[in-house]
């Protein structure tokens, strides 16, 4: 079977056209390159030159290899010499009136079985395509940078595109080692679309000073398994970049959630564009560097308060998160009073605090010497009463307010005072926790993730009534048994499910809407933004229930039509479709 494309001119090489030209002639295609001028030609042959050399160096390419691939490639100024071309891959500047220009002229010199592909990354294809007489033989193709290492490329087609042209560029970027998922044309197509209204949230949240940002970063990677905080990602990104993809994002949805945060707005009109001039939401070492510096007035904060001293804690509740809670606490060498409602609960949740520390013996991460250490400091009760003298309870009883405020009201009249009581809640306000005791100043909210011995993250939660030595009791805490605690206010979902649930609560919608399969989204999320796992993948596992209220709570609390739970998802849960648990979510189980 012939190969598809043997020949195909790439128009712009810059950065993202030099890496798709390279690749191009690496699979032993011809390659022709076009750019404005002489001098922009040569630049792009030192820049191709260049990289490949580097390529050599790092042992990816061999010499040889390199000399054949080099031989395959010309590069030069005359737009007319791409008709010699099966397929033309367009990578300008982001202009559409430059992109239109560009493919009426395109349409003018290429033959009429010429296939055009736009680079584009945030602009209309269709509108592209308009610009031409061949709408049935345009469509985007979005390759990611950079280019040699990611696999992941987009095939976008619009009302007019012809299968048979989609399908050959698909099997062009399987030919390249490239995984292609299909989308249609909407600005940021899925993995933009689906990461670029993350990142202006978490830009919002950080505008609107919730938490810090290194809080808000160190979050989204402990707690989601992300490569890089979204403000981290912003600076990488470009702030003018991101802003104008999610301009054009909004342009097309009207979705509030879409409109840039005026943060990125206030940092374009700055200049201060991320790592590439020096400065963005972190400070850089020079510009184009990836190590940040220190800020002088970082070192001018206000002193903290000093912690209330812990050396005994209770833990409320007998499930997998109890469970987990008394494990690190035990582990870290402190006395706990394992609480639930019978005895044999707790002797029941003991037991499995036991078969976990045998797990970590087994895999070598727990001597045998420390699992019976930390079993001997763990005390199972059936009675609250038991937690008189403990100086912290963390409660992690069920998600359900009315339970969890008739335990606070319990605790309040057992514990001692100045103890710290804290709630696991993910969802829930921490206040009306607090409001159900005598004492609110001594509640505050310490949201470990599961599994608890595993996962590094613990949301500290101050509520308006917390006390300063309270917040900073479970910081110390948190240090002591090796987690990273992020400091934030109390509104629903915190840092990380106010920023990860309307993220899924997108792809739903994606889907919803025949945009774009569940395979090719996930694969989207997984291969063009290093996630360890697609929406999809994430939403069986996490529960379609779970996340269900908590889009719920979300909308509930900052009132965004944006944030109103996807009507596909409010349909699988009430089919019982609740992932994995179940055995059928978005992906049918029970079959694997």
């Amino acid at each position: 079977m012939e190969r598809p494309f043997p020949t195909v001119a790439v128009v712009g090489l810059g950065t993202m056209g030099a890496g798709v030209a390279v690749a191009l002639a690496r699979s032993g295609r011809r390659v022709i390159g076009v750019e404005a001028g002489p001098t922009q030609a040569l630049r792009a042959l030192d820049r191709i030159e260049a990289s490949t050399a580097r390529a050599v160096e790092r042992g990816r390419l061999s010499a040889e290899e390199r000399a054949a691939l080099l031989a395959l490639i010309e590069v030069g100024d005359d737009l007319s010499a791409a008709a010699a071309a099966d397929l033309v891959v367009e990578e300008v500047p982001e202009d559409l009136e430059l992109k239109r220009a560009l493919f009426a002229e395109l349409d003018r010199i290429c033959p009429p079985e010429t296939v055009l592909a736009t680079g584009t990354t945030a602009l209309s294809v269709t509108r592209i395509a308009a610009a031409t007489a061949r709408p049935e033989r345009v469509l985007g193709v979005h390759f990611f940078n950079p280019v040699h290492t990611m696999r992941l490329v987009e095939v976008v087609r619009t009302v007019l595109t012809g299968p048979q042209a989609a399908e050959r560029v698909a099997e062009l970027a399987r030919d390249l080692g490239k995984e292609p998922v299909t989308a249609g044309d909407r600005a940021g197509f899925i993995a933009n679309g689906l990461l670029f209204a993350y990142l202006n949230q978490a830009a919002a949240m950080f505008e609107s000073r919730y938490a810090t940002r290194e809080d808000i970063d160190a979050a989204m990677r402990l707690g989601c398994g992300l490569p890089m905080g979204p403000l981290a990602l912003l600076d990488l990104i470009g702030i003018d970049t991101a802003r104008t993809v999610l301009e054009a994002m909004y342009a097309q949805s009207k979705d509030r959630l879409h409109a840039p945060a005026p943060i990125l707005g206030q940092l374009v009109s700055a200049g201060l564009l991320g790592r590439k001039s020096g400065r963005g939401f972190y400070t850089y070492e020079a510009p184009g560097s990836s190590r940040t510096v220190a800020e002088p007035a970082a070192s001018q904060a206000r002193p903290r308060a000093a912690g209330r001293e812990v050396r005994r804690i209770g833990v409320c509740g007998s499930g997998t998160m109890a469970t987990g809670i008394v494990e690190v606490f035990a582990k870290a060498g402190f006395p706990v009073l394992l609480a639930a409602r019978s005895r044999e609960k707790a002797e029941r949740a003991k037991a499995l605090l036991a078969k976990s520390l045998e797990r970590s013996v087994a895999k070598g991460r727990l001597s045998p010497e420390d699992r019976d250490a930390a079993l001997a400091l763990v005390t199972p009760t059936g009675s609250y009463r038991d937690l008189a003298d403990v100086d912290l309870v963390v409660e992690a009883v069920a998600e359900d307010l009315a339970v969890k405020r008739e335990l606070f009201a319990t605790l309040d009249g057992i514990v001692k005072p100045g103890a710290v009581l804290a709630t696991t809640t993910s969802s829930l306000p921490v206040v009306s926790c607090a409001t159900a005791t005598s004492r609110p100043r001594d509640v505050v909210g310490m949201h470990f993730f599961n599994p608890a011995p595993a996962m590094k993250l613990v949301e500290v939660v101050s509520t308006v009534l917390t006390a300063e030595d309270v917040t900073a009791t479970v910081l110390e805490l948190c240090a002591k048994v090796r987690k990273h605690p992020v400091e934030c206010g109390d509104r629903a979902g915190f840092i990380v499910n106010a920023l990860l649930f309307p993220y899924l609560n997108d792809a739903v919608r994606m889907l919803q809407e025949h945009y774009a399969t569940v395979d090719d989204i996930d694969t989207a999320m997984k291969l063009g933004c290093g996630y360890p796992m697609g929406p999809f993948e994430l939403l069986d596992v996490v529960g379609l229930d779970v996340s269900l209220t908590i889009e719920q709570v979300l909308h509930q609390e900052f009132r965004e039509p944006g944030l109103a739970a996807a009507p596909l998802l409010e349909h699988l849960v009430a089919a019982g479709c609740l992932g994995r648990k179940t055995g059928r979510g978005f992906r049918d189980h029970a079959r694997r």
